[in-house]
């Protein structure tokens, strides 16, 4: 090889290792702006996560609110669909009762397992009100109930909710079950939960002499 031939050689392969070397170099670029991408993806992930968990919510929450307020029992009149919620055990505080008037375009729909409710059709007022008085006489700490209408941001009557009342010096309240009611279509969506002091307590067994 003359000395021409070698000097071309040698700058064809520096020409070709500097090619490769910025060929590389782009490539690392590239890698590196991916990995960029795909962190700035994985970061989003969990907020998108987050706002289908908030929309799932709004929409398992979407309807119209329903208002309580008290009443007497004399206004309580006419046929209803009792539905009796609890009472599985001996102080079980997850018990309340529902009078949905017969005839009514809204069906009552407790939010709970088929079989923590039963439901009687055809039931008087006064018999329905009995009936409620027995079963929720569920506990020892059992003192009276507490009746109230259960009413459309318009005023319009859709039903009754009757609650147990007990004794305060247990659990710290007399009345440990909270009650959420929402319109949505031809259904009335009750959503029935307990106090989360009282529900700590009988979990962690404080409770456990009024409880099962």
């Amino acid at each position: 090889m003359t000395g021409n031939e070698f000097r071309s050689t040698a700058g064809s392969y520096a020409r070709d290792g500097k090619g490769k070397g910025r060929h590389m170099k782009q490539i690392s670029i590239q890698v590196k702006r991916m990995a960029g991408v795909m962190t700035a993806a994985m970061r989003k992930v969990p907020l998108i996560f987050l706002l289908f968990a908030l929309v799932g919510s709004t929409s398992c929450m979407s309807g119209i609110r329903l208002n309580t307020e008290g009443a007497k029992e004399s206004e309580v009149s006419g046929t209803y669909r009792a539905i009796f919620v609890g009472c599985n055990y001996f102080n079980d505080l997850n018990t309340v009762v529902f009078l949905q008037k017969e005839g009514s375009q809204y069906i009552f729909e407790p939010f709970v397992p088929d079989f923590n409710y039963r439901i009687r059709k055809g039931v008087p007022a006064e018999e329905a009100l009995a009936a409620s008085e027995k079963f929720l006489n569920c506990s020892s700490l059992f003192r009276n109930s507490q009746l109230s209408r259960i009413v459309t941001p318009g005023g319009e009557v859709l039903g009754y909710e009757i609650k147990p009342i007990y004794s305060i010096y247990v659990y710290g309240t007399d009345d440990p079950l909270y009650t959420d009611y929402w319109l949505k279509d031809d259904k009335v969506v009750i959503k029935i939960w307990l106090d989360q002091s009282v529900d700590r307590m009988l979990n962690d067994g404080r409770g456990r002499n009024f409880h099962r």
